[in-house]
């Protein structure tokens, strides 16, 4: 392209206009994503001025191989425009609504210039280059208005048939094997041991998603999200009439990460609409199905996703960012994109039931608050608050899970299903050594205070923690190796005693280690074998090792 360029410093100004006229079709197809609409065309000429002289662009130099053409066009004709902060950003792609522009003011002014008869427009010398150009790039040129005819072919196709202007559908699916294996279920500390084999089964199971992402303005986002999914809970299962399950190990320890059943009926599981306050603001309203580690950072990035991180529950994230999960509420973010980030949420969790110990205030609730640091991209930490109450409600429509069924039972129900309140403070921070190594952890500390029932104003104590480490592109582009070992909440102190006279405390502690590789096939498709280790399940020593093994294989579309 070296000949070409000098040969176009050759011609006049116009000669050049209308050989980039020409193949401004090959022009067009390499820049299509970046295109401009005429609403943003008319939009940008009117902050664009009309310069007298090219040294009034700061980012033209002498040196620049088409600063003689430049000069002749706005010195000669007049007929170049520039930014109004002195720009004129001569490597950013043309659109052909821009060139359109450009050339119909160049020719407006060509054609002032003929009728007055003020200047020698084209020379003869200028018409053989032109002549002589047009000979040695004709195959190139032909093969490009092939490409650009094919593209606006495809390209009509598309909108002849797309889904819609606005939303994009975007869809994971799901295909699990997994089981789990040991000796005796898990109970809880002081409990007696129940003689019963954990549930080994092999099985197979699903889960697919598919979100409808809609944006109205380019920087807002409307998610409906569709679910169906049909994976057990490898917990200690539930006699609810309303989510029967089976007690498959005997701790909520052993859950996946990506676990739930409804039988595969599609369902909406999650609404809500997220937009800007400016450029330091960002806002997401939460209609339902809201999730605290989907609105702010978990300092977890490669772990944190449900499909493609961790195998096991607790191995995704902190049991702070669970607090309101599944709730209604907003969340707002400042700063998202400045070194230093501050958020907060609330969400509660039965704000569209209208009987007393439910709605948006009168129920179970989290308030959150969030600051992030980020001196460097390869360091990042955060500290985090939160507010919880949890109750039943009235006709016992909801329940007592203050950490979202990732440690023990004493530590999710500490006071036997009283109503609660908590505070939780928190600590997460990641760190990357190199490009393709990742550290990270978090540490957890709550204290909660029974406020109905027999024994009100009992308190309980409780602590977690977790390390992470990630190697990314291990073996294979784009995959990845990780692990992750740490202690579930547990209950260390709790004033609460049943009636049988068991302190609702775990004596021991339970480990939880945790591998996983997640092998990168294609671009659309990931299998992610791994397991599962809990050592001393429930926080007490008196239960055997529980092992959980997985194959994950996750299809994004």
């Amino acid at each position: 392209m070296k000949k070409l360029s000098k040969n176009f410093l050759k011609l006049s100004p116009v000669v050049v206009a209308a050989t980039f006229f020409a193949a401004n079709s090959a022009v067009a197809g390499e820049v299509n994503e970046q295109m401009t609409s005429v609403s943003q065309l008319t939009a940008q000429s009117d902050s664009i001025g009309q310069v007298t002289s090219v040294s009034q662009f700061s980012d033209v130099q002498p040196t620049d191989w088409a600063f003689q053409a430049l000069q002749s066009l706005v010195e000669r004709y007049g007929c170049i425009a520039g930014y109004p902060n002195g720009t004129y950003r001569g490597n950013r792609a043309l659109t052909r609504y821009e060139f359109a522009a450009g050339l119909n003011a160049c020719l407006d002014r060509v054609n002032e210039l003929i009728a007055t008869a003020t200047a020698d427009l084209v020379r003869k010398e200028d018409l053989t280059t032109l002549q002589r150009l047009q000979e040695e790039f004709s195959a190139e040129l032909a093969t490009l208005r092939g490409r650009v005819d094919a593209l606006e072919a495809r390209t009509a196709e598309l909108e002849a048939n797309q889904f819609s202007t606005t939303t994009k559908l975007v869809g994971e699916a799901i295909f699990n094997v997994s089981g789990a294996f040991g000796d005796e279920k898990a109970v809880p500390s002081g409990a007696a041991r129940n003689n019963s084999d954990v549930e080994d089964n092999i099985v197979f199971s699903d889960r697919v998603r598919l979100n409808l992402n809609t944006s109205f303005f380019g920087s807002d986002q409307l998610q409906t999200r569709l679910q169906a999914r049909n994976t057990f809970q490898n917990d200690g299962g539930s006699t609810s009439s309303t989510n029967p399950r089976p007690n498959v190990t005997g701790t909520s320890m052993t859950r996946l990460g990506f676990d739930g059943n409804n039988n595969n009926d599609i369902e909406i599981d999650k609404l809500n609409y997220a937009f800007n306050l400016g450029s330091a603001a960002r806002v997401k309203i939460d209609a339902f199905g809201g999730e605290l580690y989907e609105n702010i950072n978990t300092f977890n990035p490669d772990f944190a996703s449900s499909g493609r991180g961790a195998i096991s529950r607790y191995g995704r994230f902190s049991p702070i960012y669970r607090q309101g999960n599944g709730g209604s509420g907003a969340t707002l973010t400042l700063n998202p994109k400045g070194p230093i980030t501050v958020s907060a949420a609330y969400l509660a969790a039965r704000a569209n039931n209208p009987n007393d110990g439910s709605g948006l205030f009168d129920g179970s609730y989290a308030a959150v608050g969030q600051i992030s640091f980020q001196p460097t991209q390869a360091f990042n930490v955060g500290l985090t608050y939160a507010r919880t109450y949890q109750n039943r409600g009235e006709g016992n429509v909801g329940s007592i899970n203050l950490f979202d069924s990732t440690g023990s039972q004493y530590a999710n129900n500490p006071f036997n299903d009283a109503a609660l309140t908590a505070d939780n403070y928190g600590v997460q921070a990641s760190l990357r050594l190199g490009p393709k190594v990742t550290l990270g952890g978090w540490y957890g500390y709550s204290e909660a205070e029974a406020v109905s029932g027999t024994r009100e104003g009992d308190n309980a104590y409780f602590e977690y923690w977790a390390a992470t480490v990630s190697f990314k592109d291990f073996g294979r582009q784009g995959s990845v190796l990780g692990f992750v070992f740490g202690q579930p909440p547990k209950a260390t102190g709790n004033e609460f005693v049943q009636t049988n006279g068991v302190r609702r405390q775990d004596r021991d502690t339970s480990y939880h280690l945790e591998a996983l590789y997640r092998l990168q096939l294609t671009d659309n498709i990931a299998v992610t074998p791994g397991v599962l280790v809990i050592f001393n399940p429930e926080h007490n020593d008196r239960n055997d090792t529980v092992y959980v093994g997985t194959l994950r294989t996750t299809f994004t579309f």
